[in-house]
């Protein structure tokens, strides 16, 4: 049988494992990160509470990839909206960004496991072939036969194993950032409602000396 059988759809399996690794790799490690996001809240809580909203949301949209930045901005442009509304806005947008930050990397755990499958599938076919062509040839070829095939099989298994293992492993160094992530996204959405709220309170202890 041409070894091809067993390679081919686990080679084929391992390059989309790749493929999706190294997209999740660039994505969670180098667009995702907002760069010294204390700076940057800081920098946003200074205009807010300066009452320079829309320079608040310009510097945000300096940072379109970074879903932090884009958390802030769904509740800077809803400033002057009733509290209710912000926080809607906000748990909309918190809802965007988990899942943009979180697909495709459960896809690593599906290729581990078919590529296991795949591994095993070609063992036991390969097994199954060999132990069919031992039929009507000498004891010298059925030896070499024998031989053959389950070397082929046990490669197959070997294959399979070896993409697995290291998807199963990048797998667990992606959820992990991936969580990580979806923690920062949250608390972005607290401190943006706390700044507002700050920014609100103030707002309100200006009115009765500006009346007056």
């Amino acid at each position: 049988m041409d070894p091809l059988i067993h390679i081919l759809p686990i080679a084929i399996v391992g390059t989309f494992g790749a493929a999706i690794a190294l997209e999740r790799f660039m994505a969670l490690y180098l667009l995702y990160p907002l760069p010294r996001t204390s700076k940057f809240f800081s920098q946003i809580r200074e205009f807010v509470l300066d009452d320079r909203i829309h320079d608040a949301v310009r510097l945000c949209e300096r940072y379109r990839s970074k879903p932090i930045s884009h958390v802030v901005r769904q509740a800077l442009i809803k400033a002057s909206q009733p509290e209710e509304l912000v926080e809607q806005s906000l748990a909309i947008a918190v809802s965007q960004m988990t899942q943009r930050v979180q697909k495709r990397v459960h896809f690593l755990t599906t290729i581990a496991n078919v590529s296991t499958l795949l591994g095993l599938f070609g063992t036991i076919l390969g097994l199954i072939n060999s132990f069919q062509a031992l039929g009507g040839v000498s004891a010298q070829q059925r030896a070499i036969l024998l031989s053959n095939g389950i070397s082929t099989a046990m490669t197959a298994t070997l294959l399979g194993l070896g993409v697995a293992i290291p998807i199963m492993l990048l797998y667990s160094i992606m959820a992990s950032r991936t969580n990580r992530h979806v923690a920062e996204i949250e608390e972005a959405a607290m401190r943006s409602m706390e700044i507002l709220r700050e920014h609100y309170y103030r707002v309100d202890e200006q009115k009765p000396s500006e009346v007056a």
